[in-house]
C-alpha cells in the first residue's frame, strides 16, 4: 500500500464516529466523582490545587472505563497513585531542565514498556506522563508538590469509593463477555444451518475466558450463573459443528438434514435466551417452540449413530447453560430442556485465578524485560515515544507560545506500537484538538467565566468524554481539550494563549509523532509469515494431541487437549490482529499478498474445524484404544513443525509425513467412521496452505 492510501485510510479511521452503546450512568458517577474532587479543593485549598486533584480524579475515572477484568477501585487508586508520584518526581526535578528532562526520557520509555503488560496497563501510563507535564507547573514549592500529589491521589480514592457506594451493574464486563459467548454460540448454530461447515471465530470466547478469571476477593462475590457457563459454552461448540458437518454422517439433503436444521435453530434460540438472562440477571425464559423441538422423541427416529449422539449430546449441554444461567435454582425440572444436570457451582473450566496487582508487579517486570529485544514493536515503541516527547518538550520550550506542555502531550498521548493506531489518533487528536480549544477559547474570552463557572463547565466537558469515548477518539478529544481549557482557567493559567498558540502546539505533537514511526518503524507485514508459521505449529499440535486420544483413550476432559486447543486460539488471534495492523501499512508485501493472507486464512481455519470435529467425537475413557491414531498424531506433529519451520524460511512447505500416512491407510483404513476421513481434510487443509504460500511467492 502506498504512502498516500495509508494516510487516507488512517485519517478516515482516525476521525470516525462509531454507534455505540452509551453509558450515560456510569459517565454519570465519574463526573461526579469529579465534581466533588474540584469542589472540595476549591474550597479548602484554591484554585491551583483544585487543578491538580482534578486532573487526578479525571485521569482516575478514565482508568475505570478501559477494558480490563480487574475491580474498577482497584483500577482506580492504581491511576490515581502512579499520576501522584509521577508529579512529585517530576516537580522534584523541574528546577533543573537537565534532570527533569532525564525523568521525562525515563518516565516514558517506562510507560512505553507497560504495553508489554496489555493496553490498559499501556493507557494508564501514558495518560500520566501527559498528566504530570501539564501537573508539575503548577505547585511552587517541595511542600505545595507534595500536597499536589496528595490531593491527585485523593482524587483517584474519590473515584473509587463512588463505584464502590454508587454501583452500575455489578460484574456488568463479566456479564457481557460471557453474554457475548453465548450470543456467538447462538449466530454460528444459525449459521450452520445454512452452511454446515462455516467458520467460527474464538475471540468471544477467549474474552469470557479472561473475564472467569478472578481474583480471591472477586471468587467470595461473584454471582453464580457467572461460574459454569463459559465451560458448557466451550463443550456446545464442537457439538454443533459435528451435527451439522456432512462428514459426520448427516447427507446435505433430506428428512435427516431437516432435523439438524430444527435442533440448530431450536439451540441458537435457547442459546439466546441464556446469553440475555445472564447480560440482564433475569431468568431464563425459553420459547415453547425451541424446548418442544429439542423434547421430540422423533429425534431418535430420525437420526442414527453419530448424528444421534451428537443431538443427544446438544440437549443435554442445553439443558444445563439454561440450568446454570438462572440466578437462583434449585431442581432441573424447571428449564424444560431435557437432559439437564444441575452443574457444578465451581466448574474448573470456568474458575481461573488473577493474581492481586501486589503479586502482579514481577510478571509485568518480567514481562517488559522479555521485550528488551531488537526486534521487538514494545521497545520500538518505547524509545520512539521517549525520544518524540524529549523533542516535543525542547520545542515546546524555545518556541515563543508559551505553555510548550501542549507538544509532548499531544504525542504520548496519540503515539501507540502500531502504525495505523499512531496516525489515526495523531488525526483525531488535532481535530478535536482544534474543535474543542476553539469554542472553549471562545467561551472563557466571549462570557470571562469565574473559577467556578469553569469549573462547572469542565465538569460538564468531562460528562461528555466520558458519555462519548466509546464512541471514537476525535469525538472524545474535543470535550478533552475543552476540559483542560477550561480547567486551566479557573487559575488564569494559560488564558494568554491563543486558539492559534494551542493548535500549533498540538499538530507539532502530532507531526512528531508520526514522523518517530515513518523513521523508526516496527512494521507487522514482514512478520506475518512468522505468524502464520506460529497458527500453523500450535494448530498442528492441537491436532496431534486430539489424535493421540484416540490411540490412548482418556475421555472429553483431557486437559492436554485443551491446553494444546487454547494455544492455537492465542495463535490465530494473534496472527488476526498482525493482519488487520498490517492492512494499511504503507509497505510492499514481503512473501504474502492479500490473496494469500486470505487464503492461507481460511486453509488453517478449515483444519482447525476438523481437529474440532475430532475432538467432538474423542472416545470414552477406557474405550478400545486406535493404534493408527498414534502413527497419524506423530505425522501430524513432525508434518506441522517442519511445515511451519519451511514457511518462516520462506520454503515451499511439504507435508510428506502426513501424505505417507494416508498412503498407507489406502488398503487398510482405521476402524472409526472419522479418523480416516477427518486425516484426509486435515491434509486438503494443509494442502491449500502450500498453494496460497506458493501463488503468493511466484506473483512477487
Amino acid at each position: 500500500m502506498s504512502w498516500l492510501r495509508a494516510l487516507k485510510e488512517t485519517v478516515r479511521s482516525g476521525l470516525t464516529v462509531e454507534r455505540r452503546r452509551l453509558e450515560p450512568a456510569i459517565a454519570a458517577r465519574a463526573a461526579l466523582g469529579l465534581a466533588l474532587v474540584i469542589g472540595f479543593s476549591l474550597a479548602l485549598f484554591g484554585p491551583a490545587v483544585a487543578v491538580s486533584s482534578a486532573f487526578g480524579a479525571f485521569q482516575a475515572a478514565i482508568a475505570t472505563f478501559q477494558r480490563s477484568w480487574r475491580p474498577r477501585p482497584t483500577l482506580a487508586l492504581a491511576s490515581g497513585g502512579s499520576l501522584a508520584v509521577s508529579t512529585f518526581l517530576g516537580y522534584l526535578t523541574g528546577a533543573h531542565e537537565a534532570f527533569f528532562l532525564a525523568l521525562l526520557l525515563l518516565w516514558t520509555f517506562l510507560s512505553g514498556l507497560a504495553w508489554a503488560a496489555g493496553p490498559t496497563a499501556g493507557i494508564i501510563a501514558s495518560s500520566n506522563v501527559a498528566m504530570m507535564l501539564v501537573t508539575v507547573t503548577l505547585p511552587t514549592s517541595v511542600a505545595t508538590a507534595a500536597g499536589h500529589a496528595v490531593m491527585i491521589f485523593a482524587g483517584g480514592v474519590v473515584q473509587a469509593t463512588l463505584v464502590v457506594v454508587l454501583p452500575v451493574r455489578r460484574w456488568g464486563a463479566q456479564r457481557d463477555a460471557l453474554a457475548d459467548a453465548l450470543a456467538a454460540e447462538a449466530d454460528y448454530a444459525r449459521r450452520l444451518r445454512h452452511d454446515p461447515v462455516a467458520p467460527f471465530d474464538p475471540v468471544p470466547l477467549m474474552t469470557a475466558r479472561s473475564a472467569a478469571a478472578v481474583t480471591p476477593r472477586q471468587a467470595r462475590r461473584r454471582p453464580a450463573e457467572l461460574h459454569g457457563a463459559r465451560g458448557l459454552a466451550e463443550r456446545i461448540r464442537p457439538v454443533l459443528a459435528s451435527l451439522a458437518d456432512p462428514a459426520v454422517g448427516v447427507p446435505e439433503e433430506g428428512p435427516q438434514r431437516a432435523r439438524v436444521r430444527e435442533l440448530l435453530a431450536a439451540a441458537a434460540t435457547v442459546l439466546d435466551a441464556a446469553a440475555h438472562a445472564i447480560r440482564h440477571g433475569e431468568p431464563v425464559t425459553l420459547p415453547p417452540p425451541a424446548v418442544a423441538v429439542l423434547r421430540t422423541p422423533d429425534t431418535d427416529a430420525i437420526l442414527t449413530g453419530p448424528s444421534r449422539r451428537a443431538a443427544l449430546r446438544l440437549a443435554a449441554l442445553l439443558g444445563d447453560v439454561v440450568e446454570t444461567a438462572e440466578p437462583r435454582t434449585e431442581t432441573t425440572e424447571a428449564t424444560g430442556v431435557p437432559g439437564a444436570t444441575a452443574p457444578t457451582k465451581h466448574d474448573p473450566a470456568s474458575t481461573r485465578a488473577r493474581p492481586t496487582l501486589v503479586r502482579l508487579v514481577p510478571l509485568v517486570v518480567a514481562k517488559a524485560r522479555a521485550e528488551l529485544r531488537r526486534d521487538s514493536p514494545v521497545l520500538r515503541h518505547a524509545i520512539r515515544v521517549s525520544v518524540v516527547t524529549a523533542a516535543g518538550y525542547l520545542l515546546g520550550a524555545v518556541l515563543p507560545f508559551g505553555h510548550g506542555y501542549w507538544a509532548p502531550m499531544a504525542s504520548v498521548m496519540v503515539m501507540r506500537p502500531d502504525f495505523s493506531q499512531t496516525y489515526a489518533r495523531s488525526v483525531a487528536r488535532f481535530g478535536g484538538t482544534l474543535v474543542g480549544v476553539a469554542l472553549a477559547t471562545a467561551v472563557v474570552r466571549s462570557a470571562d467565566p469565574g473559577t467556578y463557572l469553569s469549573a462547572a463547565l469542565a465538569v460538564v466537558c468531562a460528562f461528555a468524554m466520558y458519555l462519548l469515548m466509546r464512541t471514537g477518539y476525535a469525538a472524545g478529544q474535543v470535550f478533552v481539550a475543552a476540559y483542560v481549557v477550561f480547567l486551566l482557567g479557573m487559575e488564569g493559567a494559560g488564558l494568554t494563549q491563543t486558539v492559534r498558540d494551542r493548535v500549533t502546539l498540538t499538530l507539532l505533537g502530532g507531526i512528531l509523532a508520526m514522523l518517530a514511526y515513518a523513521v523508526y518503524p516496527a512494521w507487522e507485514t514482514p512478520r506475518l509469515r512468522g505468524r502464520l508459521a506460529d497458527w500453523l505449529a500450535s494448530v498442528g499440535r492441537y491436532a496431534a494431541v486430539v489424535t493421540a486420544r484416540y490411540a490412548d483413550p482418556a475421555g472429553t476432559g483431557s486437559p492436554d487437549v485443551r491446553e494444546a486447543l487454547l494455544d492455537t486460539r492465542a495463535a490465530r488471534i494473534a496472527w488476526q490482529e498482525a493482519v488487520e495492523r498490517a492492512t494499511y501499512e504503507p509497505v510492499r508485501h514481503r512473501g504474502l499478498s492479500h490473496a494469500a493472507v486470505e487464503q492461507a486464512d481460511h486453509a488453517l481455519a478449515e483444519f482447525g474445524r476438523v481437529a474440532m470435529l475430532l475432538e467432538a467425537h474423542l472416545p470414552e475413557h477406557g474405550a478400545p484404544p486406535l493404534p493408527p491414531a498414534a502413527i497419524l498424531a506423530e505425522s501430524l506433529h513432525r508434518a506441522t513443525e517442519r511445515g511451519a519451520k519451511e514457511v518462516r524460511e520462506r520454503k515451499e512447505p511439504h507435508w510428506d509425513d502426513l501424505r505417507e500416512t494416508l498412503d498407507a491407510w489406502t488398503n487398510d483404513p482405521p476402524d472409526h467412521f472419522l479418523l480416516h476421513k477427518g486425516a484426509t481434510l486435515l491434509l486438503e487443509a494443509l494442502d491449500e496452505v502450500t498453494t496460497a504460500l506458493m501463488e503468493s511467492t511466484r506473483a512477487r
